[in-house]
């Protein structure tokens, strides 16, 4: 187990749903599935990206993974290949200057995750759960928010109920705000709630998104009306309180291209 993952200090542990139980089969199935169909469409991609920029079209990156094991995950890439020789290693931001032309349509189409369906597929993954990260960023992070890692608990997701319904990390209370939904996930997952979330998911990438669709699918939920708000000191008063800059706090590690 990832050092960070036994670093769990006061705050309580979520119970994790039986769903869970089960579920890793299913999403496999579910991925065997949809890959006959995104196969040819990450080939196409996979072409695109070498007529396009120097470099291979798959990146590799290790990512931590439930109870806190490392795997290798897949994305199509959507940086220069030179991206930390130009700019230095930084944390990436949502207009980051390193993305190519080309990077920015599959970042915005969310395609550039589909190889990620391979990683489900091997068990390192699910559909849909928190956020997968790099070991460095996790041992920081736990250090910074009071148990970050239980969300190590579960496999990490291609999507997930924090992903849905909130932007972009740019500081450390946009993180926080993540694990409370990333717990609330944990315990209130479902066969059925996973469904909205992918549901959930094509909408946004069509840009059908923000709070009315997520409403209506009944997966919108406001950060601090959470249980686990007040456990990781999220508030009507600290949402909107901007903490440490992830690019500060990341600024001596590398980032995924």
């Amino acid at each position: 187990m990832n050092a960070a993952a036994k670093r769990i200090r006061h705050c309580p542990q979520p119970k994790v749903s039986n769903y869970f139980a089960w579920k890793s089969a299913l999403d496999r199935l579910i991925a065997a599935f949809l890959l006959v169909f995104v196969l040819p469409v990450i080939g196409i991609l996979v072409v695109l990206v070498r007529l396009t920029s120097k470099g291979p079209a798959i990146y590799r990156q290790v990512r931590v993974g439930k109870d806190g094991k490392v795997f290798t995950m897949y994305k199509i890439r959507s940086m220069r290949i030179d991206a930390e020789l130009a700019t230095g290693a930084v944390w990436a931001s949502r207009k980051d200057p390193r993305v190519t032309f080309l990077g920015r349509i599959l970042r915005k189409l969310h395609l550039d995750e589909l190889p990620q369906l391979f990683n489900v597929l091997r068990g390192d993954m699910s559909l849909v759960g928190p956020r997968p990260e790099r070991p460095e960023f996790v041992d920081k992070l736990d250090k910074k928010i009071d148990g970050y890692c239980h969300r190590l608990l579960v496999k990490p997701g291609v999507t997930g109920f924090a992903q849905l319904n909130l932007p972009s990390d740019i500081d450390l209370n946009d993180v926080r705000k993540k694990v409370v939904l990333d717990f609330e996930y944990i315990e209130s997952a479902s066969l059925g709630f996973d469904l909205l979330l992918i549901f959930g998911t094509a909408l946004k990438v069509v840009k059908l998104t923000g709070r009315l669709p997520l409403t209506l699918l009944g997966v919108y939920r406001p950060v601090e009306q959470s249980k686990w708000a007040e456990s990781l000191k999220v508030t009507q008063e600290t949402c909107n309180v901007q903490e440490q800059s992830l690019d500060a706090l990341f600024a001596s590690e590398t980032v995924g291209l």
